[in-house]
Formats: C-alpha cells, sequence, structure tokens
C-alpha cells in the first residue's frame, strides 16, 4: 500500500495534484469571490455548498473571514487600512507573507462584522466549517495517503501552500505591483497576464478592479478567463445564474446630440472612456510630436508616455516632475493632457446635479473640437455618439 490505492506513476501524482489544486483555485474565484464577495452570480446550493465543503478540506479558510478581508481590500485600496497592499507594506512582505496578512487580518473582529455580511451562516457553517477548521485539512491528509500512498503527504504540503502563495501572495502582491493594465483605476492593480488559467483568471486583476461586480473578469478579445468558462458551462447546466458583467459602450453612428443618455452613457463607461482617450487622443499626439523633436527630446518623450495616460492619483512626486518635464516639450501635449483632466472632473463631481453635468459635458465636446488638434476632434465627436443599452 505504499503506493496508495491508485497506485500512480509519478507523472500521474503530478497530474492528479494538478488537478485537486484547480479544483481549489475554482473555488476560490467562482465562490468566494465572484460569488460570495461581489455577489456576482448566485450558485445553485449544491455547487456553493460543495465549494464550501472543499475548500475546508483543502484550505481551512472561512467564507465570512475571506470574503470579510477582501471586501476590505477594496474599500481601502491601497491605503493604511488595506489588509495586504505592496504599494503600502512592500513587494516582498505581501508576496512571501501574504498568508500571515490575511491570518492577521481574520482575527480583527472589527473587520468580521463590517464586512462579513451575507455570508454562509447554517449550522454546518458555525459547528464544523467555522469551528473545526483544521479538521478539514487533516481529513484530506489521510485521504490523500489512501489514495496516493507515501507520496501523498508531498500532495498534501502543495494544497496547503497552493492558495497562500498564488492568492495571497502573487494576486494580491504581483496584481498590484507588476503587469499591464486596461483600466487607469485609482488604485495600483495590475493585470499580471493576459491569460487567466493558472489562478483561473484571477490574473486579470486590473480588469476585476475597474469592474469589481463583474462575473467575467477578460476584457479584451485576447484575454482567457477560465473561470468565467466554468461559470459558463455551471449557467448551461442550471446551476448559476449571472448577475452582472461589466459594462460595454455603444455607439450610435448618426447620434450627434449630447443629451441626458450621452451623460449616462459616459459616466458609466468611464474607464472605456478613458482608455479610448488614451488610444485615440494621446498616443497619436505623442507619436506626431516625436516627429518634430531631437533625438533626446525624443527619449524624454518616449519615457513619458505611460505618464501621461496613468491615473493622477497614482503617480509619484518622481512621476509628476517627469511628466512636467515632458509637458514642457510640447504645448499640444499639455493641451491634450489638460482637456483629459477635465474630461474626468465630469464624472469626479459628484454633488452636481444632472443638468449641470450635462452642461460641463456639452462645453467640453465644443471646446475639444474648436481646438485644432485633429485627434482631439474625432475623439470630441466620437463621444456625442455614446448612448445607454436599450433595457
Amino acid at each position: 500500500m505504499l503506493n496508495g490505492l491508485l497506485d500512480l506513476s509519478f507523472w500521474g501524482i503530478i497530474v492528479a495534484t494538478l488537478l485537486l489544486t484547480h479544483i481549489t483555485i475554482a473555488a476560490v474565484t467562482i465562490f468566494l469571490h465572484r460569488a460570495q464577495a461581489h455577489r456576482a452570480l448566485d450558485l445553485h446550493p449544491a455547487v456553493s455548498h460543495f465549494f464550501r465543503f472543499w475548500l475546508w478540506l483543502t484550505t481551512g479558510m472561512v467564507t465570512r473571514e475571506w470574503v470579510a478581508i477582501h471586501r476590505k481590500h477594496h474599500a481601502k485600496c491601497e491605503t493604511q487600512g488595506d489588509p495586504h497592499s505592496p504599494q503600502i507594506m512592500g513587494i516582498r512582505k505581501v508576496l512571501w507573507e501574504g498568508a500571515e496578512l490575511y491570518r492577521q487580518e481574520a482575527k480583527n473582529l472589527e473587520t468580521l462584522e463590517r464586512y462579513g455580511h451575507g455570508t454562509p451562516d447554517d449550522w454546518l457553517e458555525r459547528n464544523i466549517y467555522t469551528r473545526y477548521r483544521n479538521l478539514g485539512m487533516t481529513l484530506m491528509l489521510l485521504i490523500n495517503l489512501a489514495l496516493f500512498g507515501i507520496a501523498g503527504l508531498s500532495v498534501w504540503g502543495v494544497q496547503l501552500l497552493w492558495i497562500p502563495f498564488w492568492a495571497a501572495g502573487v494576486i494580491n502582491g504581483l496584481g498590484h505591483y507588476w503587469g499591464y493594465r486596461n483600466y487607469e483605476t485609482r488604485d495600483a492593480s495590475n493585470n499580471i497576464v493576459p491569460w487567466g488559467v493558472l489562478i483561473g483568471g484571477e490574473e486579470l486583476h486590473n480588469n476585476h478592479h475597474a469592474f469589481p461586480s463583474s462575473a467575467k473578469l477578460s476584457n479584451k478579445r485576447w484575454e482567457l478567463d477560465l473561470g468565467w468558462f466554468y461559470i459558463r458551462l455551471l449557467e448551461g447546466l442550471h446551476l448559476a445564474r449571472v448577475k452582472k458583467v461589466a459594462p460595454m459602450p455603444r455607439r450610435v453612428p448618426d447620434k450627434q446630440a449630447v443629451d441626458l443618455d450621452t451623460l449616462r452613457a459616459v459616466v458609466i463607461n468611464r474607464l472605456h472612456v478613458m482608455a479610448d482617450f488614451a488610444r485615440s487622443v494621446v498616443v497619436p499626439v505623442l507619436r506626431e510630436e516625436l516627429q518634430k523633436v531631437d533625438a533626446s527630446r525624443r527619449r524624454l518623450l518616449k519615457r513619458g508616455r505611460a505618464l501621461l495616460v496613468r491615473e493622477e492619483t497614482q503617480l509619484d512626486a518622481q512621476d509628476r516632475d517627469r511628466l512636467q518635464d515632458v509637458l514642457q516639450l510640447s504645448q499640444t501635449l499639455r493641451t491634450v493632457y489638460e482637456y483629459r483632466a477635465q474630461l474626468q472632473e465630469v464624472w469626479d463631481r459628484t454633488a452636481a446635479s444632472h443638468d449641470k453635468l450635462l452642461i460641463a459635458l456639452q462645453e467640453w465636446c465644443t471646446r475639444a473640437e474648436a481646438s485644432g488638434i485633429k485627434a482631439l476632434q474625432d475623439f470630441a465627436r466620437s463621444l456625442r455618439s455614446y448612448s445607454l443599452q436599450p433595457a
């Protein structure tokens, strides 16, 4: 019985380990993250309970604790109150001690009370999963030893380390430190890679922070969210119901008037609008300006490209100085940058009435069309075509 009941080869054990850990990843991203923390979908009770049971066996995590800590992360992102921000604590701390940060925050009763509402609170949760959280992992060890023999100990060790490393370390750490950004959110979130396979789609972290309540984490055609594939499969089997996905801009080509419909569509799709502004205004203007300057100024402009489109709250003192150096080289770039900031102010005026916001948007479009900068003029005209999705 040294090889266990399954009597698998070395590679068979590797495949089995990857399969078991992948089920855990699916449980975290589908159940804990998208269904419980953000209410982006509803799961059939049988599916929900399977995930709860599996997480009890393989991680010992309590649903209420995980959900509360994650919701607090969104509410306090990149501030002193964030339970695991590498921007505050440093990347090494979060990457290698992410699980410890989780355990530390799980002891904060205020966090659990404020952010843990709406999570399972039945007899099993109170008397088994929460009360005996370590019992599940012990049972998993015994099951692994029975199935894989002595190698089951290694399988068990990988299972215990999988979520602390990939979720608590990589996603919470690298996801707020390194990668690419589709949307200039007011936090440091990044998409680590465009193919969310290994961590079930959680690699697309910037997309998630842009649209937290979306059940789908991929937003570009070339991005892959494996967790979304599983959700669609469950939906097809009537075991899940998607409640919300990220909004997508709707354009009405012949629309000319900037009305309340335009305003609401622009505000709802503001992250798409700013991404489009970067792509269709900032980049073309920068390309034209690069052709007008000498080699030394060209290097400075190229280094400043990312700063021209970055969310202002994410610029440190050094970034701001470099940005000013870039803007001093080109009045056209300065004008474009100022228009970008003015457009963002339209939806930042949370206390203003709809009528005032509408006037501000109309005036912005009128001034942009009269700016004499072709890319800016074209963008302003395209903004008029924004419209709400039909009900």
